[in-house]
């Protein structure tokens, strides 16, 4: 017996391995954005604290998130229609910010960035599925990444002092601030700019083609935390939702305290 999981059962095998992360790196954004309502919206000195505390974490469980999007597009029967679909979302969250918080508004979020990846996916896909799978483009990725980081810093390298600066011009205006060239006029409370992200993205679709081989091993299409595979399946709804519930659950805790006091 291999390490891979077999021809039979990878046709109607799901691998609940990378629902169960994709659950794990939306628990840890529901839990972020908790800490900051709590500390940034009612004064909450411990919420301050988690908040902060927790913020070098963040990048991380937003970047497996992608990392994982760009596995399942290969997985997809179109990307094109997926990224339209969720852009249209992506607009109603903008919307939605500007109206009600628009000191928090979201101008090019994850949501966002996600959808402009699977409609830039859908459009090249047929390209890349004649490339076989190669561990170099992965490592690519890897470089553009760390190329790329510090490009809302002003700089294009790894960081100082292997790195230069990119000319002021790009920054003038924020026409650009998707790419990540934006200036201090610029909010947007979730931002995940299409530099230096897209390559962790990209590094996802060239590792999904082992996904679409079935040559992933054999314990990811097992499920051993159906909970987390759960929250995985429905993540766009609790990404939508999650916020407005936070805020809610904030609201009659006070309310209770308030009675109870």
């Amino acid at each position: 017996m291999t390490g891979y999981h077999s021809a039979s059962i990878r046709k109607d095998g799901r691998i609940w391995f990378l629902d169960e992360l994709r659950g794990f790196a939306v628990f840890c954004m529901v839990c972020y954005h908790a800490f900051y309502t709590e500390g940034y919206l009612f004064g909450g000195e411990a919420g301050v604290y988690f908040f902060s505390f927790f913020m070098v974490a963040e990048p991380y469980f937003a970047g497996l998130f992608m990392f994982i999007s760009g596995i399942a597009c290969n997985l997809s029967h179109s990307n094109l229609v997926r990224g339209l679909k969720l852009f249209a979302f992506a607009m109603g969250v903008t919307l939605v910010t500007w109206l009600v918080v628009p000191n928090d508004r979201i101008i090019f979020g994850v949501l966002h960035f996600l959808a402009t990846c699977m409609v830039l996916t859908g459009l090249v896909k047929p390209a890349l599925d004649r490339e076989p799978f190669s561990w170099w483009p992965v490592l690519a990725c890897a470089a553009m990444f760390l190329l790329t980081r510090h490009v809302q810093d002003g700089l294009l390298g790894p960081g100082y002092p292997f790195a230069v600066r990119l000319p002021e011009g790009l920054y003038a205006e924020n026409w650009f601030a998707p790419l990540g060239f934006h200036n201090d006029k610029f909010v947007s409370a979730d931002y995940f700019p299409m530099l230096p992200w897209i390559f962790v993205y990209t590094a996802g679709v060239w590792v999904g083609k082992l996904a679409k081989a079935g040559k992933f091993p054999a314990f990811m299409y097992r499920s051993s935390v159906p909970q987390l595979s759960w929250v995985g399946r429905h993540a766009l709804a609790i990404y939508l939702f999650h916020q407005p519930v936070i805020y809610a659950c904030g609201l009659l805790a006070r309310w209770l305290y308030s009675v109870a006091g």
